[in-house]
């Protein structure tokens, strides 16, 4: 699990790999939770818009009002787990993602 520091959380990027960013913990982990309970374990898996919406019932509206930046925060966490090998991108037009 990514590394913790008060309400901070270290993520990491696949396109820069070795570089980390500081990002707002409780808005990742609950992110990362809808994801989770989204996202399909089987190729070619869905594409960001797909796994966007299929999220946004499952955010806290005190964090996303009304799905507030839960794009730029799906992508995040997308590129993190990317890196930590725990999603996977299909080599598809448009990409894909699904568990690994």
């Amino acid at each position: 699990m990514p590394k913790t520091s008060h309400d901070k959380i270290d993520v990491q990027n696949i396109n820069t790999p070795g570089k980390t960013t500081r990002v707002d913990a409780a808005k990742y982990r609950a992110m990362l939770d809808a994801m989770m309970q989204v996202m399909t374990k089987t190729a070619p898996g869905d594409t960001a818009k797909d796994i966007k919406d299929a999220t946004k019932p499952h955010l806290p509206q005190a964090l996303f009002p009304e799905g507030a930046t839960s794009g730029w925060w799906q992508k995040t966490v997308q590129l993190d787990l990317e890196a930590k090998g725990i999603i996977t991108r299909s080599p598809t037009k448009p990409l894909r993602f699904y568990l690994t």
